[in-house]
């Protein structure tokens, strides 16, 4: 490693390995919320690349960005090891037709992209037709990433709307949240056995907001699927140090360019509880 990151020390029995990661994966958020120029992602490359996985391009960013721009960034990231995934944007891709999703494989391929990711909920597609997504991404030498949501009942949210000191009725809690993530978890199983190499959780309602946090909901995703083979979204540096502290250093996290340091502070440990004394503050290339 570096000398520049002595500093971080692991335990002795420590297993998270060096790149390229099956777990322990630290995925950064692309172009979309923020502007990010070649010569930031070079900076951040540079001099942080060792603790980037991968970069996605959000959402649907890649279609609106020039293919020559995509491909530079993309060869860029290899060249740091870094995989490079798309957001969701599948799901716009099949109201051009039946063999859209072919040629988006297919273009995705051309232009350097290792991982396809498809938003299940947002598809609106049977479970059949998901899982034979799933195999044509792998059939043209890519990885699959699906993500899936969980919706539930807010009023299963304890807390919501109560003024201190005031009595509220309880309402009886659904089991709306237990439904949908069962039957989540049977999706994501029978995508693993597709072929697919991680399953993705969407934030919303799930990980979103600290005080919204739904441990049950992730505990259950992870004892199931195990924590290899998923990746939740942390939004800031209060969730991710949240799934490190529960979870270990070997938890799949996506974060935005701006925490990568931060995370890796979390992932070094015998940092002490404040993490960021060992920088004095978030770290920030800009």
């Amino acid at each position: 490693m570096s000398a520049h990151y002595r500093w971080k020390s692991f335990e002795e029995n420590e297993d998270r390995p060096e790149k390229p990661r099956r777990y322990g994966v630290t995925e950064m958020r692309g172009p979309r919320y923020s502007v990010l120029s070649q010569n930031i992602l070079q900076e951040i490359f540079e001099s942080m690349g060792q603790f980037v996985d991968g970069l996605k391009f959000s959402g649907g960013s890649n279609s609106l960005i020039p293919k020559s721009f995509i491909k530079q960034a993309i060869e860029m990231a290899h060249e740091h090891g870094v995989y490079v995934s798309t957001g969701d944007w599948a799901e716009h891709m099949l109201r051009c037709g039946p063999s859209a999703f072919n040629d988006y494989v297919e273009e995705c391929k051309q232009l350097g992209f290792d991982t396809i990711e498809l938003n299940a909920n947002l598809l609106e597609i049977p479970e059949e037709t998901l899982l034979r997504y799933v195999r044509l991404i792998k059939s043209g030498g890519l990885r699959a990433k699906p993500m899936f949501a969980v919706k539930f009942n807010k009023s299963d949210i304890p807390g919501r709307n109560r003024v201190f000191g005031s009595y509220v009725v309880p309402e009886p809690r659904s089991s709306e949240f237990v439904e949908d993530i069962d039957l989540l978890i049977r999706k994501a199983e029978r995508c693993l056995e597709a072929g697919a190499d991680t399953i993705m959780i969407d934030a919303d309602d799930v990980c979103k907001y600290t005080e919204s946090l739904r441990a049950d909901i992730i505990a259950k995703v992870i004892g199931r699927l195990g924590i290899e083979k998923t990746m939740f979204e942390a939004s800031d540096a209060k969730l991710a140090e949240w799934f490190i502290k529960r979870y270990g250093p070997n938890v799949n996290l996506y974060v935005d360019h701006s925490q990568i340091m931060d995370l890796e502070c979390l992932r070094g440990r015998h940092l002490g509880k404040d993490h960021q004394s060992v920088l004095s503050s978030s770290y920030f290339l800009f």
